[in-house]
């Protein structure tokens, strides 16, 4: 799995264009190498800074959480659908902080 460190973000998170599929490799990936305890956080991040893809596709949350699947074959709560939601809307209010 990739970096995904707030120091480390992705060259593809700029296309405008992603498959419900591919952004939720990008959630499980984000999600699964999580430090202890900063889990629901890389959620919201995950929202954060995925959120034009999201919101541009038309891809809901639930959509997203259906293909969030390590490679063990663990799943990501469909709760935390809202979580995904949030760090969208907090999009517009905040930016990714990288140092």
């Amino acid at each position: 799995m990739g970096d995904f460190s707030p120091k480390f973000i992705p060259k593809f998170h700029q296309r405008k264009f992603m498959t419900a599929q591919e952004l939720g490799k990008e959630l499980a990936n984000m999600y699964f190498t999580a430090k202890d305890g900063e889990r629901v956080a890389m959620i919201h991040l995950f929202g954060i800074r995925f959120s034009k893809q999201i919101l541009s596709n038309k891809i809901s949350a639930n959509e997203i959480i259906k293909y969030a699947k390590s490679p063990d074959g663990s799943i990501v709560n469909k709760s935390y659908f809202a979580e995904i939601n949030k760090g969208v809307k907090l999009a517009k209010y905040v930016e990714e902080k990288i140092d």
